[in-house]
């Protein structure tokens, strides 16, 4: 059976932080992009693949919906993923559809209308703080950090700061 190391959400997916500071310092053999809109996109798509074949990690893109079927039929099979998505929206739709997220991490957000930076190179709106706060409500541990080599902030301590 395969787990769900991490879930991060990073308006760019997969990059160089990602590869080589958050999946070797787990230990993970998997990165999953969940995304509808990358998914659909077989241009895209190839150009995930293929940045990142040498690797020797499974890389898959996935719609939400497929992720979850996935997750409900194969249990990710024997990987130790991270999946990474490119909005708190979709990371709450997968959550509501039944991913068994246990660790959340905020790590790559750019600034946009309405949001402010809660750490360096992770801003947020207020309604998405709302979301924030129902996913941690789950149960669900929520924090932000864009390396781990760097302190976590936990969404407690971003809303005071907010």
């Amino acid at each position: 059976m395969g787990k769900i190391l991490l879930a991060r959400v990073d308006d760019r997916l997969i990059h160089g932080q990602v590869m080589t500071k958050w999946s070797k310092g787990m230990n993970t053999n998997a990165l999953f992009v969940v995304d509808d809109a990358t998914a659909a996109d077989p241009f895209m798509k190839d150009i995930y693949m293929m940045s990142t074949s040498n690797t020797g990690m499974t890389i898959k893109v996935l719609s939400i919906d497929e992720a979850v079927d996935y997750w409900n039929k194969e249990n990710y099979e024997d990987y130790r993923v991270i999946l990474l998505f490119k909005t708190i929206a979709a990371v709450k739709e997968a959550i509501e559809k039944g991913l068994p997220i246990e660790r959340l991490n905020l790590g790559g957000i750019a600034k946009g209308k309405d949001s402010k930076f809660v750490i360096p190179n992770v801003a947020v709106k207020p309604d998405e703080l709302e979301v924030l706060k129902e996913i941690a409500n789950k149960g669900i541990e929520v924090f932000f950090q864009v390396v781990p080599d760097t302190k976590a902030v936990s969404l407690k301590d971003a809303i005071k700061s907010y």
